[in-house]
């Protein structure tokens, strides 16, 4: 049914997800935005610039044209920046086929609108079904092969079903939902808890203070995914829980790595070496959503105060730290 998958952007996780569903024997086009780049994956069979090391497998096609990259899609794939998902799908609206399932793996909220990545597609695109895919998974363990398990959300489960079973292989294990909303807000909301995390390791205040971050972090998740009826299972699983003990416990999260620069004083434009950090652009909206909804989130708010400049590191601790005592 879904036998020639496109993949839209051919960063670390777009080239990541081009292996995984070749290895789960889908035909794949890979869609970069740079012709250059194209070319140069095109050559090298391997996306040296951003997964370097790891060979393409031969049943996947490099382009850097739109249209190419649908003309035959059975289904889509968009791992372009969350910032950057409505420009694309904007400019996929021309050429895309009507009916083709839109599997969204950004992880984020558009910062414009307060949207949901699949509320964006689902606006852009209104002759697709967006979808979502997520769950605690690093580029580079995707792209090697290692064992990984995410999940893939649709609100029609039959299609979260099948598209799970399309993307499925020995070493990427999918999951399927119709919780999208829940799903979407694991992926999001775990970014910005991400850098707290790093910030404390950062600032050197230890493990246990990380571990009692991760676990309020986890609740400040769950208050504000209640307010949208998301399912209790959907957090506790692969996209919620499971996705903040990977990004806020490894310093090869890139979300973690920026908050453990800030934790040890480098400056917010100096922080993640250049790398993308997705938290940093969803944590300002994320805390303005919260708030509309009447949900409380002191961590969330804290990351959002120092990366404008408003608190410093110590003093968002010692804020935290003293908030009135109350019960679990």
């Amino acid at each position: 049914m879904f036998d020639r998958i496109s993949v839209i952007g051919s960063g670390a996780w777009g080239t990541a997800l081009a292996l995984a569903a070749a290895r789960a024997g889908r035909d794949v086009t890979l869609w970069c935005r740079d012709p250059d780049l194209a070319e140069d994956i095109r050559t090298a069979r391997e996306n040296r610039r951003r997964l370097p090391g790891i060979p393409l497998l031969p049943s996947i096609t490099v382009t850097a044209s739109l249209d190419e990259a649908t003309r035959s899609a059975r289904a889509l794939i968009f791992a372009v920046p969350a910032q950057a998902l409505r420009s694309v799908a904007e400019a996929l609206a021309f050429v895309a086929p009507r009916g083709l399932p839109a599997i969204v793996a950004a992880k984020g909220i558009d910062r414009a609108s307060g949207e949901f990545m699949s509320e964006i597609v689902a606006d852009a695109l209104p002759g697709l079904m967006p979808s979502v895919l997520s769950g605690p998974s690093f580029a580079d363990d995707v792209g090697r092969g290692l064992p990984t398990a995410v999940v893939l959300a649709a609100p029609e489960p039959a299609i979260a079903e099948a598209l799970a079973q399309a993307l499925s292989s020995a070493s990427f294990r999918v999951y399927h939902s119709d919780d999208v909303r829940g799903v979407e807000i694991g992926g999001a909301a775990k970014n910005v808890l991400a850098i707290a995390a790093g910030i404390v390791i950062g600032r050197g205040l230890g493990e246990s203070a990380r571990a009692a971050l991760v676990a309020r972090g986890f609740a400040e998740l769950r208050r504000f995914a209640d307010t949208w009826r998301a399912k209790p299972e959907t957090l506790m699983g692969l996209s919620g829980l499971g996705d903040l003990v990977l990004t806020a416990g490894s310093p090869h999260s890139r979300n973690f790595a920026f908050g453990f620069d800030l934790g040890r004083g480098l400056r917010v434009s100096e922080a993640g070496g250049g790398k993308l950090a997705e938290g940093v652009h969803t944590a300002r909206i994320l805390v303005d959503i919260a708030r509309a909804r009447g949900v409380d989130m002191p961590i969330a708010e804290a990351v959002s105060a120092i990366l404008e400049g408003k608190l410093t590191v110590d003093a968002a601790v010692a804020a935290l730290m003293t908030r009135p005592v109350k019960g679990e």
